[in-house]
């Protein structure tokens, strides 16, 4: 399994290049890998294969896999209907089309995030593979961005299916934490009960409902139609829409008989297949018109995979797979006629299956299917709807009345608007001669033919010999409690499933036949509402609560914003512990005297910089303040902490006088109140309740006593605080080193504005008039030739020839030594940048260049890289992702070497810092000087 999801990622990151050179005939080459991947599903059909790969334990993020029956059906339509669909892209699309490639990578990226929703057996990995499917179903539909209707229609489906999402997050970490697993095969066998339970399958029900489109969150898909047709057929008939079936289904063996299930799973179905139904029948354009019919059957396999007996189990499985069949037939088949024809407009169309007699054979058979016609695959899922929904003995005498009932009116519906499909596309419909839309139609090829007609042809097939099909089937629907005696056949014999079809196509057709009374009987306003005016007016409510909770609490006030925290800060704590949370409290003042020296010296400093004008002596004074803290970290036996602390005051300040130089060398505080009380009193108060619970609130023993054994025995090193950030926390470091990368593209995008500058320029890039300046001599710094004699400095031009090499030494010793040692990838980059801020200050713009003739953005790039990359590393290693995997060799005359792989997350730490400094100095620095060099030659 994890080699199917290993395949369609390596697929979807060759898929651009694919279409590059291949054209649309890069989808052929692409279609393999899911076509493959059906080979193992079917090869592994009766099979229970389980995967467990240890990702994130303490998160309880293990990827956790299981292929059993359902499972195996799922993958079968998401593989099989997946290659097909591309096979059929391959002819649809022009060469010429924008972003092919793309569209290529996202949609074999969504068939592999199909296949791990419907695999994990995690419920929070399967909300990962979730929400990324919800991410590309985006993309997707967006994919013509240029057009208003498309980045609405991306966008609603986004924000309806992520906020069901969001919910059934929730939801599946209640139910994670309150019961101590979030495997679903464990949850499934000993299914928990009480009342939070409930609330939880509640809020995960919410999002398989959003997902599959069900009233009253269905609204997004017909919105989606704007999306290509290959889109259509696959995301929203055969796969993602499926996603939130599956997943009642995989729930209802042990939830089915909840109140809190029945209540929403049967009346919200019921409402989807008749409110969508009825909408079918009066639309025009066919994607619409198979879009509600979509929406209607979505509500009516909710009902079957809910009700929770093996009979109903069964039928829905089986209509699942034949919605499969016949709905991607469709869709594909509007493709093809909106791809010839240049419409999908039904009042447009006459005469077309007179003259793609193929086509309309391909969509009759579809048709057929879909409206439960024999001898179709639909017929044998509708006759088995028919008796479980009548027999089920899971749901009261009156409910299953009410819910057989609902669903013969549904299937009414649905032989309607399935008869306006073929008949109004295909037919004269009294019209003597073709249209002027069909008049213009160039036939479609065989390959564009030939993933429908593949398709069509399986639902008559297996509508003959179903019996094969329940084999299949039946594995899953035996998980479901109670008997089941039911199975597919193509005739049952005269009986109430047999009489109710009899019901229906009588009906239907007769519907049908005076469906113009429906337009004509339309009222001015829509009987349920409006759900696309309902999320319009939700978006500018929310929009509206947004800017008055703003307008309320950020007054566009720093200071005030800043009060507002620190008052909390003070406030909350004080409370609680007045209120007797906490008793016994002690504070001690010191530990040693020296403390209270360099406590003494930090309240000073701290108190100059709020009075002094002068901006550098304020960064001095600050800094100062700065170093303090590191003295402190010193003297409690912190050296690394301390080490860090020093090397960044360091870098801070240097970073402060770049800015420094470009603003008035005093602060003007003309206008400014000469002593603010509150604002005293907020100080002092936050500095007193910092001190009190920093020394104070600890009751219990620390856990750091337990961070040395755990650091030597889990992450192979001595140096706890380089363990915890290379692996214990590994995860919160990465994301910092992330913010970093990012801090860093900000300053340089701020500076530079128009477009990023590569590398810092080097003394062969000095302008003509400048490389006059340099002589033949030997210099102690190339880049200082070229600094204007009255800013250059002789003494420091020599400290830092002689200092550099020093300091890249110590520096590349921090790094190799930080895992045992005090150091690390962090203050080797730190070092390192000092070193290459004394190569700038000494000899400007162009010894920076010299220094280090690398652009930032690659730097930062490559280190990003190399610490994601460990994650892989370590995985493949046998170890957890993000965590320390040991190799220990024995090299001749070296001895026995001990290799940690967070040695190589340290270096992407180590580059990451380094190109960041260089970012900042290139354009805090070298860019300014250059304008400012640019200004003085003007």
């Amino acid at each position: 399994m994890l080699a199917i999801l290993l395949a369609h990622v390596v697929a979807a990151l060759m898929a651009p290049v694919c279409v590059r050179y291949l054209g649309r005939n890069g989808f052929l080459v692409l279609a393999l890998v899911p076509l493959a991947c059906l080979g193992w599903v079917i090869g592994n059909w009766n099979s229970d294969a389980t995967t467990h790969v240890t990702w994130a334990p303490g998160l309880s993020m293990n990827i956790d896999l299981r292929f059993d029956a359902l499972a195996a059906i799922m993958s079968a339509i998401i593989l099989g209907i997946g290659s097909l669909i591309l096979v059929y892209c391959s002819r649809y699309f022009e060469d010429d089309e924008p972003r092919l490639g793309v569209f290529a990578a996202e949609m074999v990226a969504f068939a592999g995030a199909m296949f791990g929703l419907v695999t994990s057996d995690n419920l929070l990995v399967m909300y990962v593979f979730w929400e990324l499917t919800t991410v590309l179903s985006f993309l997707l539909v967006g994919h013509y961005a240029e057009r208003a209707s498309s980045r609405r229609a991306a966008t609603q489906a986004l924000l309806v299916t992520t906020a069901g999402g969001l919910a059934m997050l929730v939801g599946i970490i209640v139910i994670g934490q309150s019961n101590g697993t979030y495997l679903l095969s464990e949850l499934i066998a000993a299914p928990p009960t009480g009342w939070l339970s409930q609330v939880a399958i509640v809020l995960i029900l919410i999002g398989a409902l959003s997902k599959s489109a069900v009233v009253p969150m269905h609204f997004w898909l017909p919105g989606a139609m704007a999306a290509p047709t290959p889109v259509s057929a696959y995301l929203h008939a055969a796969a993602m829409v499926k996603a939130g079936i599956y997943l009642v289904a995989r729930l209802a063996p042990g939830f089915a008989d909840t109140t809190a299930w029945k209540v929403t799973i049967i009346p919200l179905g019921i409402a989807s297949m008749l409110i969508a139904g009825w909408r079918a029948l009066q639309e025009y354009d066919l994607k619409l018109i198979l879009a509600f019919g979509t929406v209607s059957q979505l509500g009516l396999l909710i009902i079957l995979v809910g009700i929770g007996s093996p009979d109903a189990a069964l039928a829905g499985m089986t209509m699942l797979v034949a919605h499969a069949f016949f709905k991607a037939t469709l869709f594909m088949v509007v493709g093809i006629i909106d791809h010839s024809t240049g419409t999908r407009d039904i009042r447009k169309l006459a005469h077309l299956g007179r003259r793609v007699p193929t086509l309309a054979v391909i969509a009759a058979l579809a048709a057929l299917s879909m409206s439960g016609l024999p001898p179709l695959l639909g017929f044998i899922g509708k006759e088995a709807a028919f008796t479980a929904i009548s027999t089920t003995p899971t749901l009261d005498t009156g409910v299953r009345t009410v819910v057989l009932v609902a669903v013969v009116v549904g299937a009414i519906l649905t032989l309607a608007y399935s008869l306006r499909f073929v008949w109004d596309a295909f037919a004269g419909k009294q019209r003597t001669e073709p249209s002027n839309a069909v008049a213009k139609l160039h036939p479609p090829g065989p390959l564009l033919l030939a993933a429908p007609a593949i398709l069509a042809v399986a639902g008559l097939v297996v509508g003959i010999a179903p019996a094969g099909l329940g084999t299949l089937l039946e594995r899953y629907s035996r998980t479901l409690p109670g008997t089941g005696d039911y199975y597919l056949a193509l005739w049952h014999g005269f009986g109430l499933a047999l009489g109710l079809t009899a019901i229906v196509v009588v009906a239907g057709v007769a519907l049908y036949l005076r469906h113009d009374l429906i337009t004509r009987l339309k009222p001015a306003r829509r009987v349920f509402g409006n759900a696309d005016r309902a999320y319009d007016a939700t978006l500018r409510f929310m929009d509206r609560t947004s800017m008055r909770m703003t307008g309320t609490t950020q007054r566009g006030s720093l200071p005030v914003t800043q009060a507002t925290i620190l008052a909390t800060l003070v406030l909350l704590p004080v409370v609680f512990l007045a209120l007797g949370t906490r008793s016994g409290v002690e504070l001690r003042l010191w530990d040693s005297p020296l403390q209270i020296v360099v406590g003494a010296m930090m309240i000073a400093a701290a108190l100059g910089a709020t009075v002094m004008r002068n901006r550098l002596a304020s960064v001095l004074l600050v800094g100062m303040v700065g170093y303090g803290c590191g003295v402190v970290f010193a003297l409690h036996g912190a050296p690394d902490l301390a080490l860090t602390q020093f090397l960044v005051e360091t870098l801070t300040l240097v970073i402060f006088v770049l800015v420094l130089r470009k603003l008035p060398a005093e602060v003007d505080d003309r206008g400014a109140a000469a002593f603010n009380i509150p604002r005293a009193l907020l100080a002092v108060a936050v500095g007193a309740t910092i001190a009190a619970f920093a020394t104070s609130a600890r009751r219990a023993t620390p856990i750091a006593l337990d961070l040395p054994d755990a650091a030597y025995n889990i992450g192979n090193g001595k140096n706890v605080v380089n363990v915890l950030l290379v692996d214990i926390r590994a995860w919160d470091t990465l994301g910092e080193i992330s913010v970093l990368l990012v801090a860093a593209t900000g300053v340089a995008s701020l500076v530079f504005r128009s477009r990023r500058f590569g590398a810092a320029p080097r003394v062969s890039d000095a302008p003509a008039e400048h490389l006059g300046m340099l002589g033949d001599q030997t210099t102690w710094l190339r880049g200082g030739d070229l600094v204007h004699p009255r800013h250059r400095s002789l003494v420091l031009e020599i400290t830092t020839r002689l200092v550099f090499p020093t300091m890249m030494v110590l520096s590349i010793y921090f790094f190799f030594s930080g895992h045992n040692a005090p150091g690390g990838g962090f203050a080797g980059g730190l070092t390192a940048g000092l070193a290459l801020v004394l190569r700038y200050l000494a000899g400007g713009r162009y010894e920076l260049g010299e220094a280090l003739p690398v652009d930032a953005g690659q730097i930062l790039g490559v280190g990003l890289i190399f610490s994601a990359g460990t994650a892989v590393v370590s995985m493949l290693l046998g170890a957890p992702v993000l965590s320390s995997a040991t190799l220990e060799v024995t090299l001749p005359l070296i001895g026995d070497i001990k290799l940690v792989t967070s040695l190589f997350f340290d270096l992407g730490v180590y580059l990451i810092v380094v190109g960041l400094v260089l970012d900042v100095l290139r354009s805090l620095g070298a860019r300014l000087d250059s304008a400012a060099e640019s200004v003085t030659t003007r």
